[in-house]
């Protein structure tokens, strides 16, 4: 047993799945008050066969991964903690920047309001998708804090066959209601292009 500031490394590491759990349910509260608005001004949702599916895998890796350090007695290594960490809080403010960002249209769901510009400020400038870059980061990053990489794979490899779905349909949607192609059609989806 590893102990960080006193305590058992494995009570912290549940904090702060606890923590980011409960920062989920303020990001769906927030999300479902902004699709009621939309829909109500006539927005439109697609793809809503993958949802469920795509709420249950992040359901699962915010569980798995503690029972993984519980269960499988899964080491801290400092190192790994430090840098994974870092990541996840790197996925956190992009994430951050993304809802403020699109503020009143940003959703957990592909919501799309017929007429609305094409949002391409922000991180939207750098990539057609930063959300879901935020995301893999997240899935990938948050597990390792102490080393659950079982959880950390699983996760992400869930993750990698949801987002080709999600981005399809998202793509296809806001391409049928909004300047979409003409807008960010030139920028990479999920990987900055660099210099």
């Amino acid at each position: 047993m590893t102990q960080l500031w006193g305590v058992d490394t494995r009570w912290l590491f549940t904090g702060l799945f606890v923590a980011v759990a409960l920062q989920r349910l303020a990001e769906l509260v927030l999300s479902n008050r902004h699709m009621r608005q939309l829909l109500s001004r006539g927005a439109q949702e697609a793809g809503r066969s993958h949802y469920p599916v795509m709420v249950a895998l992040h359901t699962a890796a915010l569980v798995a991964a503690p029972v993984e350090v519980w269960w499988l007695r899964r080491p801290f290594l400092p190192g790994l903690a430090t840098v994974a960490l870092a990541v996840a809080l790197a996925a956190l403010l992009l994430r951050v920047w993304v809802i403020r960002t699109l503020g009143e249209r940003w959703t957990t769901r592909v919501i799309v309001l017929p007429g609305a510009p094409v949002v391409a400020g922000g991180p939207y400038r750098f990539l057609r998708h930063p959300n879901y870059l935020a995301v893999i980061l997240e899935l990938a990053a948050l597990p390792l804090v102490h080393t659950a990489w079982v959880t950390a794979l699983a996760a992400s490899l869930g993750n990698a066959f949801l987002l080709r779905e999600r981005i399809r349909v998202e793509e296809r949607a806001l391409a049928e209601t909004a300047a979409y192609q003409s807008t960010l059609g030139d920028r990479p989806r999920l990987v900055p292009n660099l210099p």
